[in-house]
């Protein structure tokens, strides 16, 4: 499969695109050019110009974000066929957030002329992006109320869980990662991993968690 199949792939799993057919597909991914990125390089900073939509063709990209006094905030890890960059590419306006490769990394790129000119074309597309972005902003609003009213345990298990779906039992992020993912201190975390590796929920490695216990780590996260 080429590379321009593979997009076509990517785009067809994502609900933005679920709905085009196979030419329509075709025509999309034809535009789109790949960008290599290593381990730990900026792909872009807040602030930077939104001029492209992103797919993961393979490797890990975290979305952060950071305050005055130096932390950072992980706001999402986008895997393999996920797309991302919708909004800048649509407003056209400043990215409202960082994007660095956690591994080595290869991106399908979509400029923005290239996608709007489509868009114009296809006005269908353009309601689907509508959609998402509405649920986009419903699981912002989520995150926000897990952060003031769930207890760590069920925050970190939802992490988990959420991550769990895009790479699968054997989650790369570190301790110190998943504790701003949460919002929560690095030993705090660390506790809890502790208290799920003797029950034999989570088995902790070097930069690497891996999860053996998905039905019980879902129970935390339901709250049940």
């Amino acid at each position: 499969m080429n590379k321009q199949a593979e997009f076509a792939v990517i785009l067809k799993m994502n609900p933005m695109f679920a709905d085009l057919g196979a030419d329509e597909l075709q025509r999309l991914s034809g535009l789109c050019h790949t960008q290599q990125l290593s381990a730990g390089e900026v792909l872009f900073q807040k602030g930077d110009p939104g001029d492209a939509l992103f797919g993961v063709r393979r490797g890990q990209i975290r979305i952060e974000t950071g305050a005055s006094d130096g932390s950072r905030l992980t706001l999402n890890f986008m895997g393999s066929g996920d797309l991302f960059g919708e909004v800048a590419v649509l407003d056209g306006q400043d990215r409202t957030a960082d994007a660095t490769a956690g591994e080595a990394s290869e991106l399908f790129v979509l400029r923005r002329e290239d996608f709007l000119s489509f868009l114009e074309r296809e006005p269908k597309v353009a309601v689907r992006l509508i959609e998402l972005l509405c649920q986009r902003i419903r699981w912002q609003s989520e995150r926000m109320e897990e952060s003031v009213l769930q207890p760590l345990p069920v925050r970190l298990a939802r992490r988990l869980c959420a991550l769990a779906e895009d790479f699968g039992s054997e989650v790369h992020i570190s301790q110190e990662q998943l504790g701003i993912f949460v919002g929560a201190a690095r030993e705090s975390v660390n506790r809890q991993l502790q208290t799920w590796r003797r029950d034999g929920i989570v088995d902790l490695q070097r930069g690497r968690i891996m999860l053996h216990n998905m039905t019980k780590l879902t129970a935390v996260a339901r709250n049940d």
